[in-house]
């Protein structure tokens, strides 16, 4: 089998082949299917490897401490050799991994071959094929939880621990001070406890993710936002629990701790930073500053840890094991959510290319999965379903002459086709309305007297039997759209079909049959945003980036009034299938790809969701669809982070993008608010008409009106498997 492995003499990183290990009594033979990188503790591990002997020494004080007793004791050349044989072998890198059990020892009967397991330990659940797991440290995965998720129960498990010993009550306020890996699960469990949380970090961008997560407020703790925001939540008292989540030489933690803690407030060291603790600080607020040992009672202790020894759980609540099955309970249940800390996965063969990446900044990450090849696991989980996205493949159509005006039919005269698209096309050069198609006699009469269509009438196939009609607008219900699409696309039209292009799966197959049996593939969804003047500005001033994006999008959509046909969802489908696809086109053409997976969770009822789109690249996009927020706030806000830049959207009245170069920090804001919000809708026409009346290339590509759909249709399966849904393109 293979084993990332690492010689801390050297340096080196390598994936060797080694044996597979054995199947002792007292514990279980695990398959790999995804183990997780701590980004943390590994990297330290990792970067101390780099270093010189001298460089070594002074990271490692303790254990040099160790060699001089050594030398003490067995002098120097004996000592020598001990230590330079110990640094010149391989040792393995890993400690959190979810897993098939493939075998199972003797004394083990709470699991069988074929459960899916999430292992701990930096002994027993490296990044390796296979490992061998005692009892104490690997739980059964709840139904339902996906593997990718279940192998952050280690790092989980630590973060819990760390909670614990902060002993949060309801109402209380916390500090989280490193909003790492560590830090961010922190956050997320105090707040799933009723806590307030502040959380203290320099990267904004960790910042924003912690705030998205639950936190109340984040900011740079070398700024004065964090500590405003603790005086604001505390009435100036200060907050009852630190955690102390940062690593590094710097002193700042464990001082901006006593600074913002209350008086006899308790301080809990979760991860490895200086703590030269200010005396005076820390005495006269009688500060309690506690430590959290990895992942939980009986860690340390070979008794438990190797031989099974449980502690009775009247005198221990939370061992190891039962903070590892608490943390999956949670996220199972949705009261954790890892999957917007997931920055990159990696092929296992690709592990020593990602440590590089890693250690030398090329690939900024939270958190980064290792996947394993046969996963059997997201087999047995049956929590991973899949989307097809189909693929099509079509001969370009010949080009139509350009002097010839473009003649248009629409079929559908409701309130978005008469307010939204009818008035910036009836006075466009170049454009004749030809037809107006309704059920009702009425509603035709009424758009051929205002808008000046030549004919009104209810027959759509003489419309579709009509050579002299270029292209159909269809503008109706949604449960429609699929099925006249089809049609006209077959008749030989080109199509502007407002969104959504389909509501099933088997809809849009039978759209894109239509395109290859016609060869017609001039079709347009009304996914506008793309096109609006300021978002389009914006986009060009942020420019091009070089590493993953992380995308934020909040659309207030507010409640529906009681009878609006788009509550239908038995015939009209989900409010989301609905409009969803706008704000996934948007964040997809501002991410310059189409999505690989789609992750959403909602709320009570399914009224706000949160859904999570990954990208190639490690590029993230979480686009917050609520119906519960304050009317008067405004619908759509969106920003865009990477590279040291971020672009900001104010639902299209205002623009901005800050840049923090060479020359100093930099922004960009759109000089003025415009008139009325500009969502795009006449430039994507002018762009339609233009593409119709020249025979050149639709305003969106098929293959990205495709994938647009299939993400937006991913998001029901994924809400009832309760977790990732990959988006499998055909080949």
């Amino acid at each position: 089998m293979k084993q990332v492995v690492q010689n801390y003499k050297s340096g080196e990183l390598a994936v060797l082949d080694v044996p597979v290990p054995g199947c002792k009594p007292g514990g279980v033979l695990v398959r790999s299917a995804y183990s997780l990188i701590s980004t943390g503790t590994e990297l330290m591990k990792v970067s101390e490897a780099g270093m010189s002997m001298l460089g070594k020494a002074r990271s490692r004080p303790d254990q040099v401490a160790k060699v001089m007793q050594s030398v003490a004791t067995n002098g120097l050349p004996a000592t020598y050799r001990k230590v330079m044989g110990k640094l010149d072998s391989y040792t393995p890198l890993g400690y959190s991994l979810c897993g098939v059990v493939e075998q199972v020892g003797a004394g083990i009967d709470e699991v069988k071959v074929g459960d899916l397991v999430a292992c701990a330990g930096n002994e027993h659940a490296l990044h390796a094929e296979l490992n061998w797991v005692p009892k104490n440290l690997y739980a059964r995965v709840p139904d339902g939880l996906a593997p990718r998720h279940a192998a952050f129960g280690t790092v989980g498990s630590i973060a819990l621990q760390g909670v614990r010993r902060g002993e949060p009550q309801l109402g209380d306020v916390a500090l989280v001070i490193g909003l790492g890996l560590i830090g961010q699960l922190v956050v997320q469990l105090l707040a799933a406890s009723g806590v307030r949380v502040v959380g203290a970090d320099p990267d904004p961008v960790r910042c924003e993710l912690a705030e998205r997560l639950g936190a109340a407020a984040c900011g740079d703790p070398a700024s004065t936002a964090v500590a405003a925001a603790v005086a604001e939540l505390t009435g100036g008292h200060g907050v009852d629990q630190v955690y102390l989540a940062a690593g590094g030489g710097s002193n700042q933690p464990v001082e901006l701790a006593a600074r913002l803690c209350r008086d006899r407030g308790r301080v809990v060291d979760i991860g490895k930073c200086r703590l030269d603790l200010p005396w005076n600080a820390y005495y006269e607020k009688e500060l309690d500053v506690r430590f959290s040992r990895s992942y939980g009672p009986g860690r340390y202790d070979p008794e438990y840890e190797l031989e099974g020894r449980d502690y009775p759980i009247g005198y221990v609540r939370w061992t190891e094991r039962r903070n590892l099955a608490c943390f999956l309970d949670l996220l199972a249940r949705g009261r954790v959510d890892v999957e917007p800390l997931v920055s990159h996965i990696a092929d296992f063969d690709d592990a020593v290319e990602t440590y590089r990446r890693l250690k030398d900044g090329e690939l900024k990450a939270v958190a980064v999965l290792f996947r394993y090849p046969e996963q059997e696991a997201e087999k047995t989980a049956a929590a991973a379903p899949e989307v097809a996205v189909p693929a099509v493949d079509v001969q370009p159509r010949p080009a139509r002459a350009t002097r010839t005006p473009v003649r248009l039919a629409f079929v559908g005269a409701g309130n978005y086709a008469t307010s939204m698209l009818l008035p910036h096309l009836a006075q466009r050069d170049g454009v004749e309305l030809s037809t107006v198609v309704t059920t009702t006699a009425l509603s035709g009469a009424n758009a051929q007297r205002k808008f000046g269509f030549a004919q009104a009438t209810t027959d759509l196939d003489a419309v579709l039997g009509d050579k002299s009609i270029d292209a159909v607008f269809v503008v109706t219900r949604h449960s429609s759209h699929a099925e006249l699409t089809r049609k006209a696309l077959l008749a030989g039209k080109a199509v502007f079909v407002e969104k959504p292009l389909a509501l099933t799966e088997d809809e849009l197959t039978g759209v894109l049959a239509a395109v290859e049996e016609s060869g017609n593939d001039r079709l347009q969804v009304g996914f506008n945003r793309r096109f609006a003047p300021l978002l389009t500005e914006a986009r060009k001033r942020f420019g091009a980036r070089t590493g993953p994006a992380h995308l934020r999008y909040l659309v207030n959509a507010g409640r529906l009034q009681h009878g609006s046909w788009y509550l239908q969802q038995a015939t009209e489908g989900s409010r989301f299938e609905g409009e969803g696809g706008h704000f996934v086109d948007t964040a997809s053409w501002l991410l310059g790809a189409d999505p690989v997976s789609v992750y959403a969770v909602a709320s009570s009822g399914n009224e706000d969701l949160q859904v999570v789109l990954r990208y190639p690249d490690g590029s993230t996009a979480t686009i917050s669809y609520v119906t519960t927020g304050a009317p008067g706030f405004p619908k759509e806000t969106l920003d865009l982070v990477a590279d040291g830049k971020v672009l900001r959207l104010d639902d299209f009245v205002r623009a901005s993008v800050y840049f923090d170069g060479t020359a100093g920090r930099r922004k960009w804001v759109s000089s003025r608010l415009p008139k009325a919000r500009d969502k795009g809708q006449s430039a994507e026409l002018a762009a339609f008409v233009k593409a119709v009346r020249t025979g050149g290339p639709m305003p969106v590509p098929l293959e990205s009106l495709v994938a647009t759909t299939a993400a937006t249709l991913a998001v029901q399966p994924g809400l009832a498997g309760r977790a990732p849904v990959t988006l499998a393109r055909a080949r």
